[in-house]
């Protein structure tokens, strides 16, 4: 396996990381769910803290992601997409990049707003603004949801009805 993207494959690294990525979105979601239906105290307490851990780290990925792309090619899309079709997937994958970093990025607002994080804050605490970013991010993580499932189901259509290799250059 090659550790560097190609013009046609994706490298062992960019695979890595992407998977990683999508191992700990999961991870969150399950995280966030399980800290929902909680009583505050704390349990719920150490569940938000992995929660916000896990956050930080994919922030990381992601960012380490973008780093590793900028300086690697990115495999062509199919030359049978029409261009409607290759205008949504780079819009999908510019979106899932933002929401990525976003993500993160309003929980940690979110927690500096509430002084509970023990990163450096990013804002002073405001309540006012610790309750707009739980909106935006609830917000965030339905948007982020949706535009998973359309990377998700364009993929299996890749594989299963255009019958590319758009899936397998992403798989080790």
């Amino acid at each position: 396996m090659q550790l560097r993207n190609t013009t046609a494959r994706w490298g062992s690294l960019a695979q890595l990381l992407h998977w990683l990525i999508v191992v700990l979105v999961i991870a969150q979601v399950a995280l966030a769910s399980l800290a929902a239906d909680l009583p505050l105290g704390l349990k719920k307490l150490a569940m938000l803290a992995r929660h916000k851990s896990v956050g930080i780290t994919i922030l990381a990925l992601v960012l380490a992601r973008l780093a590793w792309r900028s300086f690697n090619p990115t495999p062509a899309l199919p030359s049978t997409l029409r261009p409607y079709e290759k205008v949504l997937a780079h819009g999908t994958h510019a979106a899932l990049y933002v929401l990525l970093i976003l993500l993160p990025l309003s929980g940690w607002i979110m927690s500096s707003a509430r002084n509970l994080l023990q990163l450096p804050n990013l804002v002073a605490p405001n309540q006012r603004l610790y309750q707009a970013m739980i909106s935006t991010h609830h917000v965030l993580a339905w948007i982020l949801g949706g535009i998973v499932t359309l990377h998700v189901l364009a993929a299996l259509k890749h594989h299963f009805v255009l019958k590319d290799d758009v899936l397998r250059r992403m798989l080790p």
